[in-house]
């Protein structure tokens, strides 16, 4: 079948249902909302444990990269980003997801080859990038002052 880019197009159109949005948004800034709610109760709870506020958040964002890991190695996570969409991919439970997700996918083909190849396939844009920004922030901090 040959036909342009155009006609492609109306094609995709024709048959692909319209999406929710209003649906679809509200999901998203319920559930990322509500994770968040967690990260905020977890905080609340190191703090009321006796920890520093810096060092509560610190054991907060650990707690919630353990549980997003474990989800998603329960395959917990993959059902609840289903239904929420972005909502899961905001918060720092997203980045931990986007890490296992894909060393649990590639694991037959072997730890080096498969799993610690492919573990960075998503996640590793976002470290180069952010390191990378974190490092010209810092010389630039330095030669300021």
């Amino acid at each position: 079948m040959n036909m342009t880019n155009q006609q492609y197009q109306e094609l995709v159109r024709a048959r692909s249902e319209a999406s929710p949005q209003a649906k679809d948004m509200t999901w998203a800034f319920c559930v990322g909302g509500g994770i968040c709610v967690v990260g905020q109760l977890v905080m609340e709870l190191y703090q009321y444990w006796g920890l520093s506020q810096e060092d509560a958040g610190t054991w907060t964002t650990i707690t919630l990269i353990f549980l997003s890991a474990l989800s998603t190695g329960l395959k917990w996570y993959d059902k609840l980003a289903k239904h929420a969409g972005a909502g899961t991919l905001v918060p720092v439970t997203g980045f931990a997801n986007s890490i296992v997700s894909p060393a649990m996918d590639f694991k037959t083909e072997g730890f080096i080859t498969g799993m610690a190849a492919k573990m960075f396939q998503i996640a590793g844009p976002v470290l180069v990038f952010g390191l990378g920004t974190s490092v010209l922030y810092g010389l630039i901090l330095c030669l300021v002052n």
